[in-house]
């Protein structure tokens, strides 16, 4: 049996929790999230727990059944706690400036400034000129947001310059052999 998926997810004091057919729809005091559980899986509410169930050992139901599980959790944290995704920038004269809690104007190297505009439920954080947050309540956005940032300049490999994850590796090459 799936071991994440026969956890049940704990509901804090705080979130209201109603569950439509297959809409599961979940509100706290950081704003509301709603999704749509796939076919076969059902969700029960208990007494402070949600149980997340699947009716068979079919492959379609094991697969489903932990993913549903994790996605309603990741529903109930964000409403409590929210998601950060932290970046760094690298490279001289690479700079991001805050234009407001959903815009940020990047220096990155090109002959341009970037503007970048979050969309809705997402808030940015600056640190200085070389680190940011994007904050939001959906893990998803959060992280396809953060993506996005880091898609405008991936760090190279010889210099390891441009947008990158806190604490990311970034593997480095050698350059060419001096004689």
């Amino acid at each position: 049996m799936s071991r994440i998926g026969k956890l049940p997810v704990p509901v804090p004091s705080g979130v209201d929790i109603t569950i439509d057919g297959q809409l599961v729809s979940v509100k706290g005091p950081k704003g509301s999230l709603s999704h749509t559980v796939a076919a076969p899986i059902t969700v029960e509410k208990g007494d402070g727990v949600l149980d997340v169930k699947r009716p068979d050992d079919s492959r379609d139901s094991k697969a489903l059944h932990g993913l549903s599980r994790t996605l309603i959790n990741n529903m109930v944290l964000g409403v409590t706690e929210g998601y950060e995704k932290k970046l760094e920038i690298v490279g001289v004269g690479y700079r991001v400036l805050s234009k407001g809690p959903t815009k940020l104007e990047f220096q990155l190297g090109y002959s341009h400034p970037i503007v970048f505009d979050a969309p809705e439920g997402i808030t940015f954080t600056t640190d200085g000129p070389t680190k940011l947050g994007v904050v939001g309540i959906d893990k998803q956005l959060v992280g396809e947001v953060a993506a996005n940032i880091r898609k405008l300049r991936k760090p190279e490999p010889y210099k390891g310059k441009g947008v990158r994850y806190a604490g990311e590796n970034i593997r480095r090459k050698v350059g060419k052999a001096g004689k």
